[in-house]
């Protein structure tokens, strides 16, 4: 598994990919719905699968001496890992914003969701249903990934919303905490948040695997 993803990282991935990881840093825009940056690193994901389908990637691994299902792994482990590195890149902003930066009056008089543990809770549901919903869509054919694409844009933007709509509603200020405020609340948030991230992915790959076994190349 380690050698294909290298060839993941090496010869299959966009460059995109890398480049877009940087839009954790949205997590410091003042202003703006700032779990759009978990969108635009699995956007960049998606430009990787749309680069490997023009260059027949997929027919390239099914040909190597692999089960197909180890060809899924590896698409699944390259994912995982640029969702990784952006949700790193988002928790240290947001960490930074939590601490040094939790008494700003640019961040404070910011009516948009607040960087906080929840909201890292949010980005890892973002990447969980982008695994379940478009990568999972893809290996129905292992070709078309317009539709599943455009169905977890929908349901991505929906989360966003309702992220950026529940602390407005009374009684569910603490979901936009400062710092270290009500933090058993924030933590409660982001362990969800990894739970759900895992137990996507998991029902994704398991159900990716099934999908790409009976695909006909």
């Amino acid at each position: 598994m380690y050698k294909l993803l290298r060839k993941e990282l090496k010869l299959s991935a966009s460059p995109l990919s890398y480049l877009f990881i940087a839009f954790g840093l949205m997590t410091l825009i003042p202003g703006y719905p700032i779990l759009v940056g978990a969108f635009f690193i699995s956007f960049g994901i998606f430009q990787s699968y749309q680069t490997a389908r023009e260059a027949n990637d997929i027919l390239y691994s099914a040909l190597l001496p692999i089960s197909k299902a180890d060809v899924v792994r590896s698409k699944f482990a390259f994912s995982i890992f640029i969702e990784m590195c952006g949700f790193s890149v988002m928790t240290i902003t947001t960490v930074l914003r939590m601490t040094l930066l939790a008494d700003s009056v640019v961040y404070r008089s910011n009516p948009l969701m607040n960087a906080n543990l929840i909201f890292l809770g949010f980005a890892l549901l973002i990447f969980g249903c982008f695994n379940a919903i478009f990568i999972c869509g893809f290996f129905k054919t292992a070709y078309s990934y317009g539709k599943p694409f455009i169905l977890y844009i929908f349901v991505a933007f929906i989360i966003i919303g309702i992220a950026e709509t529940l602390h407005h509603i009374p009684g569910l200020e603490a979901l936009n905490a400062f710092g270290f405020e009500n933090i058993i609340l924030q933590l409660t948030g982001l362990i969800s948040g990894a739970l759900l991230y895992v137990l996507f992915t998991f029902i994704a790959l398991k159900k990716s695997i099934k999908r790409f076994e009976v695909v006909d190349l």
